[in-house]
């Protein structure tokens, strides 16, 4: 067996609220190989979004170690690890998270512009991008312009943009109705399957849950056995 794409050990996470200590994640070990589609479900304040930024480097373990393409999170300084998030991690967000002034096309673009990439292969690269996620007859649309399954698509476009190596998902398909989020869960398993991505998705949803390999379960800041989705 490889080493883990992301490995956690002891990894607790708290918050201090007054003089209250809330322990959100409490000890975690876990390990998920390069190329894994899992899932993280558990009640809300489950910790689940806590362990999802954790990994994605957006916030810091209380103590732990986590170590994700093969770097040490906790040593990074702030500069570092925005540099390592921007070359690593890619994000999609319950609310697709993208600028109404900007066309899809400059949107997924973006990310790229923090790159020494030309400007012809940054073009390059956003069309690829949105042929992957179907949307090559929209770049010049604007978000208004597109309905929510279409937007998140956007947004799933400029998560891969930049071919990270990690995607991180939180409630993707949570603000679209069923047909909506079906495309997009199709659209993640052909990430998985034909691009090899690793990907870890927080989700209330079972039907978004069962597309994963693997379902891990949180409450009160553990992590229960994971269960193996069938498909």
């Amino acid at each position: 067996m490889s080493e883990p794409i992301i490995r956690l050990r002891g990894v607790s996470k708290a918050y201090e609220r007054g003089k209250q200590e809330i322990v959100v994640l409490d000890k975690l070990d876990l390990d998920i190989q390069a190329g894994a589609f899992e899932a993280l479900m558990g009640p809300s304040g489950s910790g689940k979004t806590t362990l999802l930024n954790l990994i994605a480097g957006i916030d810091r373990a209380s103590a732990g170690s986590i170590e994700v393409v093969g770097t040490e999170l906790n040593g990074l300084s702030e500069g570092d690890l925005a540099a390592w998030r921007a070359r690593h991690v890619g994000f999609i967000f319950q609310f697709y998270n993208l600028l109404p002034v900007l066309t899809a096309f400059a949107n997924v673009e973006l990310p790229l512009l923090l790159t020494k990439l030309s400007r012809a292969e940054r073009k390059e690269r956003v069309e690829t991008a949105l042929r992957v996620v179907g949307l090559q007859d929209r770049m010049d649309h604007y978000p208004r312009q597109l309905s929510g399954g279409q937007e998140q698509r956007v947004a799933i476009a400029r998560a891969i943009v930049t071919d990270p190596s990690v995607l991180v998902a939180d409630e993707p398909t949570g603000d679209l109705d069923r047909k909506s989020a079906d495309e997009i869960l199709k659209l993640l398993e052909l990430l998985h399957q034909k691009f090899d991505k690793t990907i870890v998705m927080v989700t209330h949803d079972p039907a978004a849950a069962s597309c994963a390999q693997t379902i891990r379960r949180l409450d009160k800041g553990r992590l229960a056995d994971a269960d193996v989705a069938a498909h």
